[in-house]
Order: C-alpha cells, then structure tokens, then sequence
C-alpha cells in the first residue's frame, strides 16, 4: 500500500502514478523508462516516455565503468533532457532499474529527478496508459558536466576495503542466500562467472527487497526506519556503503536511505560482488 509521499525526507523525488497520469505533458520534463529487461519498452510504455538502456546508454563499452561526460552530455541531448529538465524515472523489478538510471544520472550532477513510486508494474496493474509509439525529443545542447561525483556518491574497491576494516557500515543487500555464500547469484538468474561466494567482511544483510511493499511502492518512513535505524542502528549521519551483485540492486537501497530517510552520507559500491568475489585475495566472510 502506498505511503503519502509527504511523510519522506525528500519527497520531492518520488511522485505517484496518478500524480504522473495527470502530468504527462508537463513542461521542462521527461519521462525515462530503465528495464531490466531491455526489450521491454517496446511492448508498451508510458505515453512520451524515452528509453534508456543501462547497457548500452550508461555504461562505457570497453572499460568496466560508466560513460564520460561527453557521452553523458551526448545522450541527455538526444533524449530532449536539457541541465534543467526534471527527469522522471520508471522502470521493472520494483524500479531496481530506474533507481540504477537516477543514480547514474546523479553520479554526473544531474540535480531535477524523481522516481514513480511502484514503477512500470503498478502503472500496468492500475490499466493506465501505454502506447508503443517511440517518442522522438527535438534534440537540446546539454553542457558537459565539469566532473563525474565518484567521490560523493560512488564506491570502489579500495575504499570499500578500508571501510570494511575501519568496521564502518556495509549494507549487503542481495539475497540471503547470497549473503551466506550459498549460492553466487540471485534466484532464478544464471551465474555470471563469480569465482567465491559470501559477503564482505562486517557487513550486514539487508535485502532490497525488505523497503518496498507488495505493489513495489516504497514502505512508509516508520517501516524503513525500523528496517535501517532501529535494526540496523544506522545514524543519519554515519558513513554507508551499500553493495549488491553489479550495482542496481544497491541503487535502490540509495535511494531509500539518501532520499526516503534522509541519510547524509550514502555510496553505492557499484563494482559489488562481481568485482569482489573474484578479487584475488580479497577478504570474505561466510555465515
């Protein structure tokens, strides 16, 4: 069940399915739609959504990292999103995706953006709208940003290794089953070639999945502060790194704890276990 969004630490980033049904044509707004599945914006979107692959529109094709600026600025522009335009994202899997997609977007300065509570599922559920009509933006210039905020909102390795020693919090938030070292991927997904299983060492298991309801809308504030602060005696201002497998999962937990509650200090270590379960001799606990 849906929460007022009110009731958030930032509700400005989060809007309603019926808040977006009723301003579909706001000005200085675009909507992007980020999948999982890839080919799923094809069977029907959101009426003037544009797509954005995380493979191939986020990412650097060679290099294990995200796009430059130029690229970042490259794609804003083609997709009509100007430095000003408030972007609005949805996507599937509880909007693991979309939340991947807004952080991306942030990791580059990009300030106006929001997330449609209960994403691309609750929309279809409810029988809103969808068309197949590929929206085609007039293109805009878009400048290229001056840095890329790896330092604010991004872990790597190196630092999560020295958070880990320093006994800072590490929230770990795939599966269980991931967590104990159990199995090397997720339910129901194939393995993608992680050598070691189980968890950073001092981390705590916190599933993703724990912060949203039934219909993929966020839980309300108490229930994600009983869930973070209470459980897992996380201050607001406390150092956190969160990881998953590739980073989307972990986006998602970025956003619950920076947006949803407020935490002044939250990175996503985006290179996750396929980057340290396959780091010689990189520290591992199993429980």
């Amino acid at each position: 069940m849906s929460q007022p969004i009110s009731q958030y630490a930032h509700p400005e980033v989060l809007v309603s399915t019926a808040w977006l049904a009723e301003h579909l044509n706001e000005p200085n707004t675009r909507i992007v739609e980020s999948n999982e599945d890839v080919l799923l914006y094809d069977t029907g979107h959101i009426p003037g959504a544009v797509h954005i692959d995380w493979r191939e529109d986020l990412q650097d094709q060679l290099v294990r990292d995200y796009i430059s600026p130029e690229a970042f600025a490259a794609l804003c522009g083609r997709n009509g999103i100007g430095p000003e335009t408030t972007v609005i994202f949805y996507g599937d899997k509880s909007n693991w995706w979309a939340c991947y997609a807004l952080w991306a977007f942030r990791l580059f300065g990009h300030k106006n953006v929001k997330i449609v509570d209960g994403g691309r599922d609750k929309w279809v559920k409810e029988g809103r709208p969808l068309t197949k009509e590929k929206q085609k933006p007039a293109s805009v210039t878009y400048p290229v940003p001056a840095k890329r905020y790896d330092d604010e909102i991004r872990a790597f390795y190196d630092d999560t290794l020295a958070h880990s020693k320093a006994k800072l919090p590490l929230i770990d938030v795939r599966s269980p089953g991931e967590f104990r070292g159990e199995v090397t991927h997720m339910p129901e997904y194939p393995q993608e070639g992680v050598l070691r299983g189980g968890h950073i060492p001092g981390a705590k298991s916190v599933p993703w999945k724990t912060a949203v309801n039934d219909d993929a809308t966020f839980k309300s504030p108490a229930d994600l502060h009983k869930i973070y602060a209470e459980n897992c005696n996380l201050g607001k201002s406390d150092d956190i790194i969160a990881y998953c497998r590739i980073g989307e999962r972990s986006s998602h937990t970025w956003f619950v704890l920076n947006y949803l509650l407020g935490y002044e200090k939250v990175r996503n270590y985006d290179g996750s276990w396929t980057e340290w379960g396959n780091k010689v001799r990189a520290p591992i606990e199993r429980s």
